[in-house]
C-alpha cells in the first residue's frame, strides 16, 4: 500500500496570523491572495519582534550614516499602509498623507512618540488595512481621487499588497542591521 502524505494545512483567506515561533506561513495554499496576505502578516510580526526590548532611547538613536532611527521607520511603515490602502486604494480624504515625512523629505516621528505608541499605532493601522482589503479581489483597481487621478494610474489591490509586502520585508531587514548595531542582537 502506498504511503499517504498528509496535505499541509490551509486557512481561510487573510485569516492566518503568525505565532511567536513561526518563521514561515503554512505552505498549504495555492491561492495567491492567501499567500500574499500570509507573507505580509509574517513580515509585520517580524517587524515587531525586531524592535521588542529596545528602549525608547535606542529607538531614537540613529546608527546609520543616513541618520534615520528605528522609531522613525516604525512611524513610516504605519504611514505607508495608510497612504496606499486608505488614500491610495479607497481614495479616502487624508489631511496629510505624507505625515511621516519632514519638509526635507526625511522620515520623522511625532513629538512624544515612544516604541510602545509606535507599535500600538502599527497594530491599529494593520487592523484598518485588513478591513480595507477584506473581500476585495486582487484585480480590483484603486478608486480615483486619492493617490490616483486617472484609471491608468490606479494600481490593482494585488499590486498594492505586493508593494506593501516588499517594503515591509525590506525595512525588517534594515531593522535587523540597526538592531545588531544598537545592542548586538542578531535577528532572522
Amino acid at each position: 500500500m502506498a504511503e499517504q502524505r498528509a496535505h499541509p494545512p490551509t486557512w481561510p483567506s487573510g485569516s492566518w496570523r503568525p505565532g511567536p515561533d513561526d518563521d514561515e506561513p503554512p505552505r498549504g495554499s495555492a491561492d495567491p491572495r492567501d499567500v500574499l496576505l500570509a507573507q505580509l502578516e509574517l513580515h509585520r510580526a517580524r517587524l515587531v519582534r525586531e524592535v521588542a526590548g529596545l528602549t525608547d532611547e535606542q529607538l531614537r538613536t540613529p546608527v546609520l550614516p543616513s541618520g534615520w532611527t528605528a522609531l522613525e521607520l516604525l512611524v513610516h511603515l504605519a504611514a505607508v499602509e495608510r497612504r496606499w490602502l486608505e488614500w491610495g486604494s479607497r481614495a479616502a480624504p487624508l489631511p496629510d498623507p505624507w505625515c511621516d515625512q519632514a519638509p526635507d523629505g526625511r522620515w520623522r516621528a511625532p513629538d512624544g512618540a515612544t516604541g510602545t505608541s509606535a507599535v500600538a499605532a502599527l497594530r491599529a493601522r494593520w487592523e484598518v488595512s485588513r478591513e480595507v482589503v477584506s473581500g476585495v479581489p486582487l484585480e480590483a483597481r484603486a478608486a480615483l481621487g486619492g493617490r490616483s487621478t486617472t484609471p491608468e494610474e490606479a494600481p490593482t489591490l494585488g499590486w498594492v499588497l505586493l508593494h506593501l509586502l516588499q517594503e515591509t520585508a525590506r525595512h525588517v531587514g534594515h531593522l535587523d542591521v540597526v538592531r545588531e548595531l544598537l545592542d548586538g542582537q542578531v535577528g532572522e
